[in-house]
């Protein structure tokens, strides 16, 4: 079952969600601000992913901006970093997509499209 973590207010998830519906797939959505992965989840989806750790930053969201992590995030250690993400689901960027296969953050349309061919 693909899984995708979204925030219901962001205008990317819910251009991704629509995607999904629009393709006929189906999906089961986790609220991310209500639901936010932990520290193990967070490791497993990166791992999986295979993408640099500050992919899974939301860069373009309040907090990282309030806590200037832009600034901070290069002198955290990984597991630092890792428990950040894990503090608050705003944090970490969405969506994310979750298949058996890959991982990815963010919504571009021909990734998820690739990632999603059966």
């Amino acid at each position: 079952m693909i899984k995708v973590y979204c925030y219901s207010r962001c205008t990317t998830c819910k251009k991704a969600l629509k995607w999904l519906e629009d393709k006929g797939i189906k999906y089961q959505l986790i609220d991310i601000k209500e639901d936010n992965p932990d520290e193990k989840t967070l490791r497993k989806l990166h791992k999986k992913s295979g993408l640099p750790l500050k992919k899974f930053f939301n860069t373009s969201g309040m907090i990282y901006r309030e806590m200037e992590l832009s600034k901070k995030l290069p002198d955290m250690s990984e597991d630092e970093q890792f428990k950040l993400l894990a503090s608050d689901g705003m944090i970490v960027k969405r969506p994310i997509l979750i298949t058996d296969k890959a991982v990815l953050t963010g919504f571009k349309e021909a990734d998820w499209e690739a990632a999603l061919e059966k």
